[in-house]
């Protein structure tokens, strides 16, 4: 036989159909932003360990913030900092971020000296060759997989300038895109100007000492150990945590609500199947429990719809956007968790309501 609950949902499927809808939209909401911010910045942080300097020598703690567009330090620093005990290369370098070529998320751009990079971080090409004019660009191995570029292919950077990809490097390190120093120079208008100085070490286990000396040789600029940076990405993003957890928040409410308006509606509708209940003797505690196992019944439909949209729209955002995409376990039982009693708790209201109906009053409802 048939229980109520079942029965209920295919009395009424719009409803139900709606009602699950908004629970899967607070599983989507959760999973898709948590699965975006941790897939760019574990991607961040695994492209920036493939970076072999120790130590960071800028103008200010401002300029190592992973957005910054700052060029603010004379690229003279660097044969500065060639002169100090124990320093074996130094790299003017300059970051600048700007809205993604799609329109969606953000791209990295570095101007660097391209050989001088390439021998620090062990890098080569595996097609073309390295940055040489103001136009020319190289890209990593993933850059050129997910955006189908090649080497003669065009790249829009900096809003409208074109430039042309003439090579393809591996491993990737830092931003995927990379021009000369002098390209970058000449596009943000900075001559003689850069971001911060890669300083890689003769013997990197002393990288401290070394670190003491430049500060003594150069007072009043900021240096920092590479692996004090890059230690965890997601924290050097101003106020990502406080959007995930209001993210939560908003999902769980939108949840509870959607449910509640679907049962309280429900209620309405079936005051006289109600009054039928109580009057062949059945317990408020019975009349509580259906009406919640039906809203959970529902949630549990809106859970697993929700998990195979965020899927299928974290694969295509991915493909058509190359965003990379990260699942947590431990977010996903959270969306879960959300969703199931977001919508026992949207039900409770009205399962109530509906036990202390009088069987009198229900059975004369029209």
């Amino acid at each position: 036989m048939e229980s109520l609950v079942t029965a209920n949902v295919r009395q009424r499927p719009v409803r139900a159909l709606v009602s699950a809808a908004g629970v899967a939209l607070g599983v989507c909401l959760v999973m898709l932003f948590t699965g975006l911010a941790r897939g760019l910045s574990n991607d961040l942080e695994r492209r920036s360990q493939n970076l072999k300097a120790e130590i960071v020598f800028t103008r200010d703690a401002g300029s190592t913030q992973l957005m910054s567009n700052a060029a603010n330090l004379s690229v003279k620093y660097a044969e500065e900092l060639l002169k100090v005990d124990g320093v074996a290369m130094a790299v003017p370098d300059i970051r600048y971020v700007s809205q993604g070529g799609k329109g969606f998320g953000f791209e990295q751009v570095e101007g660097v000296d391209w050989n001088q990079f390439a021998a620090m971080n062990g890098m080569s090409l595996v097609a073309g060759r390295g940055p040489q004019g103001l136009d020319e660009v190289v890209i990593d191995e993933a850059k050129s997989r997910n955006n189908n570029l090649s080497v003669g292919s065009e790249l829009k950077l900096f809003g409208n300038q074109t430039y042309k990809v003439v090579g393809i490097y591996t491993p990737e390190a830092g931003p995927r895109v990379k021009m000369s120093l002098a390209a970058m120079q000449d596009a943000l208008q900075a001559p003689n100007k850069c971001t911060w100085v890669y300083v890689k070490l003769r013997d990197p286990a002393r990288a401290v000492e070394v670190a003491r000396r430049i500060d003594e040789a150069l007072p009043g600029n900021k240096i920092q150990l590479t692996r004090d940076i890059i230690t965890n990405i997601e924290k050097s993003i101003p106020y990502l945590g406080v959007f995930l957890r209001t993210l939560v928040g908003l999902s769980a409410l939108v949840s509870g609500l959607v449910v509640m308006l679907a049962m309280y509606t429900t209620i309405t509708e079936r005051t006289r199947e109600i009054g039928i209940l109580k009057a062949l003797g059945a317990s408020r505690g019975f009349i509580v429990g259906e009406i919640v196992k039906e809203a959970v019944f529902i949630s549990v439909i809106g859970v697993v719809a929700g998990f195979a949209v965020s899927f299928l729209a974290g694969y295509l955002i991915q493909h058509a956007y190359a965003l990379p995409f990260e699942y947590s376990w431990l977010w996903g039982l959270t969306a879960a968790l959300i969703g199931l009693f977001g919508g026992a708790l949207g039900a409770l209201y009205p399962a109530v309501r509906a036990a202390n109906l009088d069987a009198v009053s229900a059975l004369a409802y029209e």
